[in-house]
């Protein structure tokens, strides 16, 4: 009678423990990051924000999806071997691709291989999502670098995360090809708030009057919330960064734009990004939509 009252002592308490453990358990956001047009500082935006979330004691993995034009190595001067495909092959695991970038993020090489995923076999779809799964507990936040437009794959990317960061320049086009990507997306009905980030201004007030007009286009004709997250101003400190292959927060640690990456890296942790699903989330309706 005393062992069986003990063991259920036992039992109890480890179902408790095993309930702590989900309850501490924190579900990483995945945020992606775009733009309408390329050339609007999207994947510079994206290393330097990780860099200065890092620094806010997160986490941080970024998945290089612009499946044309992979820029994140380039600007951080890095040369990846092995990138996702070699894992959908089997030939790689995914800690063999990673790479461990500046303040300790980590660079993830998608290359083709999440382009492939509708035409992987089980066994093969299996082997990614389960590799990608592992990060579930490796990262605190996923920055998703996509490419620029409205390809099935960015679609696919910016409708499978919980958060999404749209890139903008004050130039027209690039502010008309920004709105095209929100009215695209609004259609999609998966992001409750849209955050902006306006690049390349003259001052802090080009940035919130352009944000400002913006948001009031969005919500007029759209019905979509956009949320300003910041403005980065115009520095020839980020040009020089770039031809050093080096990031701009690190190299240039008192420019100017630093300061507003650091500024718009505070803001998002400030937000509360609703229920976050996490990586597996994450996996399961990108897999789908790129099914479709």
């Amino acid at each position: 009678m005393f062992d069986q009252a003990e063991r259920l002592r036992q039992l109890a308490l480890g179902a408790n423990e095993r309930r702590k453990i989900i309850k501490q358990k924190k579900i990483p956001r995945v945020i992606t990051v775009t733009s309408g047009k390329g050339g609007v500082g999207k994947t510079n935006l994206v290393v330097n924000l990780a860099i200065a979330l890092s620094r806010l004691g997160k986490r941080v993995a970024v998945l290089d999806a612009d499946l044309g034009l992979a820029n994140v190595d380039i600007i951080l001067g890095l040369l990846p071997l092995h990138n996702l495909q070699d894992v959908v092959k089997g030939t790689k695991m995914m800690e063999d691709i990673i790479i461990t970038g500046p303040e300790g993020i980590k660079i993830i090489p998608g290359g083709s291989g999440l382009a492939e995923m509708a035409n992987l076999s089980p066994a093969q779809r299996d082997r990614l999502l389960q590799s990608l799964m592992d990060l579930e507990n490796a990262a605190d936040i996923l920055l998703i670098d996509t490419g620029a437009g409205l390809s099935r794959s960015v679609l696919s990317f910016v409708s499978a995360a919980d958060e999404l960061i749209v890139i903008t320049t004050p130039e027209p086009t690039s502010i008309t090809d920004a709105y095209g990507i929100i009215k695209v997306v609004s259609k999609l009905r998966v992001h409750q708030k849209i955050k902006l980030v306006v690049n390349q201004v003259r001052d802090h007030q080009e940035g919130t009057v352009i944000a400002e007009r913006f948001a009031e286009v969005s919500q007029k004709f759209l019905q979509v919330d956009v949320e300003f997250l910041g403005e980065i101003c115009s520095d020839g400190q980020v040009v020089r960064a770039v031809k050093q292959q080096q990031p701009l927060v690190t190299l240039f640690p008192r420019a100017r734009a630093t300061k507003d990456v650091e500024n718009i890296a505070g803001k998002l942790l400030d937000i509360m990004p609703g229920k976050p699903r996490g990586i597996s989330g994450f996996l399961s309706r990108f897999t789908k939509m790129m099914e479709k």
